[in-house]
């Protein structure tokens, strides 16, 4: 930005910039007063960042007289937070009488897309021809670079087989071989892959690092060697990933013409949810806010929360740098605070800075700090935006009930007082897993089948699981599991992923499906000679043998309906199965096999281009999640970005929250870790400059503590956002597993709830 930029303005236009200005709060006005270079906005929950950023981007936009030739860029992660935040900045602009032109809304993806498109021969894509895919460890990508490893490295994949002890004998050989390829391995490349390439290391940076911190397995060379596989299957493939978005921009951005160009064109880059970046990407916007005229000037505005980064533990998002911005831009006297917050009620202010500052003092992870000091305050009396709700009742609200089936009974019991006085109230249940969500839905909504007490369909309130719609973007995915399985019946892999998708939906056991999958043939046709079976094996080969009797009676486009039927879906799952069997059927016209109706999921599973249906046709314009007089069941990491003016918080467990690392008994002969999470620990710990590197037993400690900080911050986010009741509870006997909610067993709460029992005695209700 150099002294030009700037003009004078009219007098009346001046008027109202500063009118703008004096109805922002003291940390909102911060980010307005921006004049140039990098600012950091750290913000408490509720603070109204992205009002602050609509303000200050309308109030720059007319200072500097911006156009389409020379932008404001905003850059956040959602669509839905790109579109709420442009509509603020065009009424704002409306308001002061100027065009829509002096500014950009993206998110970090569809504008390292844009500058790629314009520049096809300096990006390396072919974006015409690439399909675009999220390598999770079930896709088909995956599954093949795991193979090609496997055939790469036959010794060392015979010494993971080995593993701790190993006795030689064939059965439990061809388990190991069943759990290395279809759990360990694939999990290793999705976390892997996903943490390096948004880093920007590649596979060589790996096999150096192997080098550096060696162990038994070598587990970052394997990572390394299935890191290689996915780069050549993605060319090969015509593929591409998010992370190669980005760095196809920032190849364009290498040519020195061409950056030149862009920064010329971009005024400065203001960002929202800057916890939430990767070291690429931020990278890629300090290019773009780097002054044309001197590389010593970065025009850069990021605004977030590190509290609120609740998405490290399963992307490659990590706190440490935005952490570290702050810090840099606090040592230059750029750091704003945006503390002040109008969203709740005191006491519910004070629980969650109480929150904050018990789990940092009480070292529960260990070397990690979860939690930025910075405490939440209740706006000044006569603030220009909207005062502090007043609680309803005490709230705040502390339960420690007999069982889950107590909880929900007390939730529903209070929600229908709540809903007496207040009809048009917003009311919401914040899960921790959709397994958690479902259960409460069936009470709630099936009382008559599951004999529950409280029947709230007496009642004027509308119930919204919002887990279902999760539940159903799995259907694709679900039905190419059992289409795989019936096209190729004697695979291990089809058959154990046709046996999960059946235990996923509990139609079966949960049961190590790696024991019956080694011999398929024996499992669904055994010998005369077979010893009587248990009655779970019984039951799954049951199921397993209906689908391949559906083979030979049915035709192969009407298998896609009697799948969901054998899966029991409920109404809105029925109506996404059969949106896709209808578009399975147009893509399939004239060759309607089943190898066919597989490559087509295939393509609709990997691209993840397919809109579940949702037969609420009474949509409103506002937030579907936040509707008046409607009760919202929601998962905690869904919920940010919400607020509701009741909330509620059950089934706080500690082996939920904070929980820990688990290794699951089938591959616990690699020993009491998991590959994965000591190949990510090792590589955030060389990102973060960790001297010496751990090695895998300290990467391991780490790990978990990284999770544990993480969900310590998830239900900081829960916790804020109540605005006048926040209804919390431990039951004192809960499932081990959601998958069984009938199966109870005793459980201890999650440390948080002692130390608010404590601390708020009077707010503890005894049931």
């Amino acid at each position: 930005m150099t002294g030009n930029d700037s003009k004078a303005i009219p007098a009346s236009r001046e008027a109202a910039l500063q009118e703008i200005r004096d109805g922002l709060r003291p940390g909102q006005q911060q980010m307005a007063d921006w004049e140039g270079g990098p600012l950091a906005v750290s913000a408490v929950p509720g603070a109204g960042k992205s009002t602050g950023m609509a303000s200050a981007a309308a109030i720059a936009i007319a200072r500097y007289h911006l156009n389409t030739h020379r932008q404001l860029v905003v850059v956040t992660f959602t669509r839905a937070a790109a579109a709420n935040i442009r509509s603020k900045i065009n009424e704002k602009l409306k308001n002061l009488g100027l065009p829509m032109g002096g500014f950009l809304v993206y998110t970090l993806h569809a504008l390292a897309l844009n500058i790629a498109r314009q520049h096809p021969e300096l990006s390396g894509l072919d974006l015409e021809n690439s399909t675009l895919i999220l390598p999770t460890p079930s896709n088909r990508l995956t599954r093949t670079c795991v193979e090609l490893w496997i055939n790469n490295y036959p010794r060392h994949y015979q010494r993971l087989i080995e593993g701790m002890q190993f006795d030689g004998e064939e059965t439990e050989r061809l388990r190991r071989q069943s759990v290395l390829r279809t759990e360990v391995l694939p999990d290793l490349s999705w976390k892997v892959i996903q943490e390096a390439k948004s880093s920007g290391l590649k596979p060589s940076d790996l096999r150096d690092l192997a080098t550096i911190i060696p162990d038994e397995y070598e587990i970052l060379a394997i990572a390394a060697g299935l890191y290689e596989n996915y780069e050549k299957l993605l060319k090969e493939r015509q593929l591409m990933d998010y992370d190669e978005m980005i760095l196809a921009a920032l190849r364009v951005l290498k040519n020195d013409r061409v950056r030149q160009q862009w920064q010329q064109r971009v005024f400065a880059v203001f960002e929202d949810e800057a916890q939430d970046s990767t070291p690429l990407q931020t990278e890629l916007l300090k290019i773009l806010a780097t002054d044309s005229t001197s590389d010593n000037i970065l025009n850069l505005v990021r605004v977030g929360d590190p509290n609120q980064a609740i998405n490290s533990t399963f992307t490659p998002a990590d706190p440490i740098y935005f952490r570290d911005f702050c810090k840099d831009c606090k040592n230059q006297d750029r750091l704003a605070t945006m503390d002040q917050a109008g969203r709740s009620s005191q006491i519910i202010i004070d629980a969650a800075n109480f929150v904050l500052k018990w789990v940092n003092n009480s070292q529960l992870a260990g070397s990690e700090k979860p939690f930025r000091e910075q405490e939440i305050h209740p706006v000044s009396e006569g603030d220009p935006q909207y005062p502090n709700p007043a609680a309803t009742g005490l709230g705040l609200e502390l339960y420690r009930p007999v069982d889950v089936y107590q909880t929900v009974e007390l939730i529903a019991e209070r929600v229908i007082q709540l809903i007496q006085d207040n009809p048009e109230g917003k009311f919401a249940i914040l899960v921790r897993e959709n397994k958690q969500g479902e259960f409460i839905s069936n009470l709630l909504t099936r009382p008559d089948e599951f004999n529950f007490k409280v029947d709230l369909r007496e009642y004027p309130i509308k119930i919204y699981d919002a887990s279902l719609a999760a539940r159903n973007s799995r259907i694709p995915a679900e039905i190419l599991s059992l289409l795989q399985f019936i096209d190729r019946p004697h695979s291990p892999d089809y058959l154990k992923a046709a046996l999960k998708v059946f235990s996923d939906r509990q139609l079966i056991p949960n049961q190590d499906f790696n024991a019956l999958v080694i011999q398929p043939e024996e499992f669904l046709y055994p010998s005369p000679l077979e010893s009587s079976p248990s009655d779970q094996v019984r039951k799954c080969r049951l199921f397993c043998r209906g689908l391949l009797q559906a083979r030979l009676e049915l035709a192969p486009f009407q298998l896609i309906s009697f799948l969901a039927l054998t899966l029991q879906y409920e109404r809105s799952e029925l109506a996404t199965a059969d949106k896709l069997a209808e578009r399975i059927v147009k893509q399939t016209a004239g060759n309607n096999s089943i190898p066919a109706i597989v490559n087509v999921l295939n393509e609709i599973v990997s691209s993840e281009r397919f809109e579940t249906v949702d037969i609420d046709e009474n949509k409103q314009n506002e937030s579907v999640y936040t509707r008046k007089g409607q009760l919202t069941i929601i998962t905690m990491h869904k919920a940010k970005g919400l607020d509701w003016d009741y909330v509620f918080l059950p089934f706080l467990h500690e082996q939920t929250i904070p929980g820990g690392l688990r290794v699951l008994p089938q591959s616990r002969f690699l020993g009491e870790f998991t590959l994965s999470e000591v190949a990510r620990a090792q590589i955030r710990a060389y990102l973060h400059q960790q001297n010496p590197l751990p090695n895998v037993t300290q990467a391991w400690e780490q790990a978990g503590y990284l999770k544990t900080a993480e969900e310590y911050r998830l239900l900081y986010v829960a916790m804020t956002r109540a605005k006048q009741l926040l209804w919390m509870s431990a039951a004192r006997q809960a499932p081990f597993s959601w998958h069984k909610p009938e199966n109870l067993q005793a459980q201890k709460p999650c440390p948080i709830l002692p130390a608010l029992k404590e601390r708020f005695p009077d707010y503890f209700k005894s049931c």
